[in-house]
């Protein structure tokens, strides 16, 4: 089955990358670009060869667009995602599905009643380092966990490279927490493996943007057991690090080698020293089960409820930076 893909809009800084894989697979081909920007959209067009259309209805109406892409700004995630559910199309969107609980619920709310197959790129949990993980703690060599911490930063707006719409609050609807910050995120409340009953964030504007370039995240669960998400667009040379802390052993990975170590107390080896644990391979990709999903007319389940819960955990640290307070999640 060939799967021809529209492209919703060419905004976010991935979207040449998904178009790569659209062409690296032997199922999916480009067929058709929107962009809410029409010049860069209509440069866009020209390069893949593939019509442009102004309006995205007229896009969604075509025979030969069975599925999309969305890298649209966030802000406009809800009116392209549901208006290309009501049209039959499959989804892959950027991450995160929209900035609030409601706006995501009436999103999920048009997905499940057209029955399209919907994928968001959350793409570290297929990576091996987080298999690796999630193995080590399932066996239990943690014993029950009490702290984990993930940080991932760049330097994109210290050193240019960074678009300048990404400082759109408009747009963003933040900045590093939820652009870079969702993998952290997502990541800390996998590793932690438990509810989380309340966020704390604190924000900073070291570069004064609209958006905060610098920031922090604390999950809170009814055990005890913290989580601490970092994230930052102003930091040079820092790692993508994972702690993972528990009340048997401690992991850590990227301090600074994209190494996984381990000391568990249930090792032979805990009284030598750090045990380096091999990396699982990494599954496939996002965009990649995306299309086995429509292929084989199966469902992301996993992946959306990561999905959904980023959002919800998305949504209470920026309120909670906002309004200067911790949120319980009951609100």
């Amino acid at each position: 089955m060939s799967i021809g893909i529209g492209v919703i809009s060419f905004w976010h800084v991935h979207a040449w990358d998904y178009v790569k894989q659209v062409q690296a697979h032997e199922d999916t081909y480009i067929a058709a670009v929107w962009d809410e920007d029409i010049l860069r959209g209509q440069e866009a067009a020209d390069t893949l060869q593939v019509p442009f259309f102004a309006s995205l209805g007229d896009m969604l109406a075509q025979e030969d667009v069975n599925a999309v892409i969305v890298d649209a700004p966030t802000n406009l995630h809800k009116d392209v995602i549901t208006a290309a559910a009501k049209a039959g199309k499959h989804i892959f969107t950027e991450k995160v599905i929209a900035p609030t609980v409601q706006e995501t619920e009436e999103i999920m709310t048009e997905i499940n009643r057209s029955g399209v197959k919907f994928t968001v790129s959350l793409p570290r949990l297929n990576d091996g380092y987080t298999l690796s993980i999630s193995e080590i703690i399932s066996k239990g060599l943690l014993g029950g966990i009490t702290y984990v911490r993930a940080r991932l930063s760049h330097n994109g707006a210290i050193a240019g490279w960074l678009p300048e719409h990404f400082y759109n609050r408009e747009q963003c609807l933040g900045g590093a927490l939820i652009d870079l910050g969702c993998h952290p995120m997502y990541l800390t409340r996998l590793f932690l493996g438990q509810e989380v009953t309340s966020v704390s964030a604190s924000f900073g504007y070291i570069t004064g943007k609209e958006v905060e370039d610098n920031a922090v995240a604390t999950l809170s669960t009814a055990s005890g057991a913290i989580g601490v998400v970092e994230a930052g667009f102003v930091n040079s040379h820092s790692p993508f690090t994972i702690e993972v802390h528990g009340t048997e052993g401690t992991l850590l990975y990227g301090t600074p080698e994209a190494k996984l170590l381990l000391k568990s107390n249930k090792l032979e080896a805990a009284a030598e020293g750090w045990t380096e644990i091999p990396l699982k391979d990494n599954q496939a990709s996002a965009f990649e089960q995306w299309v086995n999903h429509i292929q084989s007319d199966t469902e992301a389940a996993r992946n959306i409820q990561a999905a959904l819960e980023l959002t919800r955990l998305m949504e209470a640290a920026n309120r909670s930076a906002e309004e200067g307070r911790v949120i319980p999640l009951a609100d």
